[in-house]
């Protein structure tokens, strides 16, 4: 099915209740088979925390471009 075509016409609260329900066991059954595919979620790991330092700065904070020279 494509989510663009298909639309939930909801016509009372009960409906709309058991629509919800059997939502989120689905979409707990799909995490739960993508965990099991690709294993649980990790972090970055260390090494993309160690990335270098923005080597060019803007000329606004620097001395020759300020007021103190002229």
């Amino acid at each position: 099915m494509d989510r663009s075509t298909t639309k939930m016409v909801v016509t009372n609260m009960k409906e709309l209740c058991e629509y919800v329900a059997n939502k989120r066991k689905s979409r707990s059954h799909q995490h739960a088979e993508n965990i099991r595919i690709y294993g649980a979620c990790k972090g970055m790991g260390q090494r993309w925390y160690k990335s270098p330092q923005k080597s060019s700065f803007p000329k606004q904070y620097k001395a020759a471009y300020n007021k103190i020279w002229r």
